[in-house]
């Protein structure tokens, strides 16, 4: 190696905060909510992130199950709602976690909502201890608060654990696009975008409370298709793939 060149194989994020939706785990064709196939998947490429000594938490939504703003449209409360989609992340939660174990991985779930016989609370000195112990953490249940979305509680812990960058994974596109991409073939796709920007044009990729906390915090958002294979251990290692949103 040349004195002074960086290695290629130096991760550039050394703790991460990986956002997935819920929807990454169904199969829509076996009409699956959560298919075991698509979350063992989930767990490999997690695994690989970790065998390159980054430090991972996630959050994950639960829109394949329940979501509250889909209740309230038809005619559940959205307090109710709101609790019932928490609850639904919980799930998912435990799903991965099983995942990530059979991976060989130490793991530990941590929720908003306090359910000891399932999970940790959420308490940020134990979370950043399991970190030094080497386990990967699962956030669960949100922010603990209805109307917040799990957009908002990913840049909150990203925020809490001091996170290197919150990664944003899709399943339909690889990053931010001007327009739907699937339904706009002239659609562009940006490389590179500002908070500001990424708000005032109003783009369908984290909501603007969840913006304001990664722009507050200095936290770059990547954007990128969790699917295609090698993208989260490229995004570590600082590729450009998908796109970056920070200031």
């Amino acid at each position: 190696m040349v004195r002074g060149k960086r290695p290629t194989s130096s991760p550039r994020y050394r703790r991460v905060l990986l956002k997935l939706s819920g929807e990454v785990f169904q199969n829509k064709r076996k009409r699956l909510n959560i298919d075991p196939d698509v979350v063992a998947e989930v767990a490999r490429q997690i695994k690989r992130v970790c065998d390159m000594g980054v430090q991972v938490a996630i959050v994950i939504g639960g829109g394949n199950i329940f979501r509250g703003a889909r209740g309230e449209a038809r005619g559940i409360d959205r307090n109710t709602g709101d609790n019932m989609g928490m609850l639904a992340t919980v799930i998912n939660g435990l799903a991965l976690q099983s995942a990530l174990e059979h991976q060989g991985l130490e793991t530990r779930l941590q929720t908003a909502i306090e359910m000891q016989k399932v999970a940790e609370p959420f308490i940020l000195r134990r979370a950043l201890r399991h970190f030094e112990k080497g386990r990967v953490l699962i956030f669960a249940a949100g922010t603990g608060h209805p109307y917040l979305s799990t957009d908002t509680a990913a840049a909150l812990r990203a925020a809490e654990i001091g996170a290197d960058a919150l990664l944003k994974a899709t399943t339909r596109v690889d990053g931010v696009y001007s327009a739907d991409p699937l339904e706009n073939p002239n659609a562009r796709r940006y490389a590179r975008l500002t908070y500001s920007k990424a708000l005032a044009k109003s783009l369908n990729v984290m909501d603007a409370a969840a913006f304001s906390l990664c722009r507050e915090n200095g936290i770059p958002i990547v954007v990128f298709n969790f699917f295609m294979r090698g993208n989260i251990e490229g995004i570590i290692l600082g590729k450009r793939i998908g796109t970056i949103v920070r200031e």
